[in-house]
């Protein structure tokens, strides 16, 4: 599983943490060093959820930002252990 959005095809980015030391010249210093850069990923808030492809219901990886956007169909919700009654027996107990 590739962690990558399939709506909009976000991925993992990669960037670098930066150590600092010293204090900033704003509060009197000489100014910030960098004395280390370590690499690291950004990586993508990937949801695994089921929407409707193509007219088939099927579970998908989908960023939040596409979820909030609309850009995802939800299949319609079923209740388990509700049973429909047939509207000739709930019509009969009526009377």
């Amino acid at each position: 599983m590739s962690r990558r959005c399939e709506y909009c095809g976000k991925k993992t980015e990669i960037g670098y943490q930066i150590t600092r030391r010293g204090l900033a010249k704003a509060k009197g210093g000489v100014g910030r060093k960098v004395t280390g850069r370590t690499k690291r990923k950004f990586h993508p808030n990937l949801q695994q959820v089921r929407a409707v492809v193509d007219g088939t219901v099927r579970r998908v990886n989908i960023c939040t930002r596409c979820i909030k956007s609309g850009k995802l169909k939800k299949p319609l919700r079923r209740d388990r252990f509700v049973v429909s009654a047939s509207p000739a027996k709930s019509s009969a107990e009526a009377s």
